[in-house]
């Protein structure tokens, strides 16, 4: 009875818990359960929603800081595949050769960022940073189909959000300078998914989710202002025309998209008021005012 009594206790304490079934690696072969995230008992009490979409969470009492983020990617311990949990087990042969002639180039670059994390153990901020970078690198080997490009730019831009926490909490590292990294390598991303899209090479509607966090699906309409945030925040600086030019067609693209500008009706959601606050500051870099609409 003891027993049952401290099980259950650490239970309500715990964050995650590993499943029942077991996951085989499609390109290893190894056997592993994957950690899931506890939902309920006030284990996340969530907070603000940031500029870039993501949801910030307030630590509690119970539980401390919890990070549902890092949860979210599928990893191999042994050979370090990632992936979203609906791919993890669907690919095709070429593929499954493609990333396990590539598992040790994955080895080497968690090393290089962190040493050594074990993914058989409870999941970490490390870990949780580390699994987008994996998931970045593994999708380089994804046929088009998959819509692999704006998978790799929500992993980019969630790996930023994760690095830039641990910069936080380990300002002797170098994880603020790396945040930044992942910004620029989510913007470029997030714009050639739209290229992409655009010439019908890699189609984006498909996705199950687009996030950017995992709280809510923000569609298309996220991506879109996503593309335009970050052209506007870490959009290079040196070509000004060029600049212009990219701040100018996401600005109509925004305007068209959530009804801004003086002769078109407001399209609602929480996204909405992020987009206003974008728009304007867009039309004061393009030095633009309202009689310009």
């Amino acid at each position: 009875m003891k027993r049952e009594e401290d099980q259950q206790s650490k239970k309500e304490v715990a964050i995650s818990y590993y499943s029942k079934d077991q996951i085989e690696c499609p390109v290893c072969g190894a056997k592993f359960k994957r950690e899931e995230m506890y939902s309920g008992g006030g284990r996340v009490i969530a907070g603000d929603l940031t500029e870039e979409l993501r949801r910030l969470y307030e630590p509690s009492a119970k539980y401390g800081e919890v990070y549902p983020l890092i949860y979210s990617m599928t990893v191999c311990p042994q050979c370090l595949y990632t992936g979203f949990t609906q791919d993890f087990r669907v690919i095709e042969k070429p593929i499954a050769e493609r990333l396990l002639e590539a598992m040790n180039e994955r080895y080497s670059a968690v090393k290089g960022l962190f040493g050594y994390i074990d993914f058989n153990t409870a999941r970490t901020l490390h870990a949780g940073a580390a699994s987008y970078y994996l998931a970045l690198l593994c999708y380089d080997h994804f046929d088009s189909k998959y819509s692999p490009t704006i998978k790799q730019a929500i992993c980019a831009l969630r790996a930023a959000w994760l690095f830039s926490t641990l910069g936080e909490k380990e300002p002797e590292e170098n994880y603020t300078y790396i945040s930044k990294l992942f910004y620029q390598k989510a913007l470029f991303l997030y714009r050639r998914a739209l290229e992409l899209e655009t010439t019908g090479k890699e189609m984006i509607a498909g996705l199950k989710s687009f996030g950017p966090d995992v709280d809510k699906n923000y569609g298309y309409d996220g991506v879109i202002y996503l593309g335009a945030l970050l052209e506007y925040r870490y959009g290079q600086r040196q070509d000004a025309e060029t600049r212009l030019k990219r701040l100018e067609m996401h600005k109509i693209a925004l305007a068209k998209l959530f009804g801004l500008g003086k002769s078109s009706k407001a399209k609602p959601g929480p996204i909405l008021e992020h987009a206003r606050t974008l728009y304007d500051a867009l039309k004061l870099e393009l030095k633009e005012t309202d009689d310009d609409d």
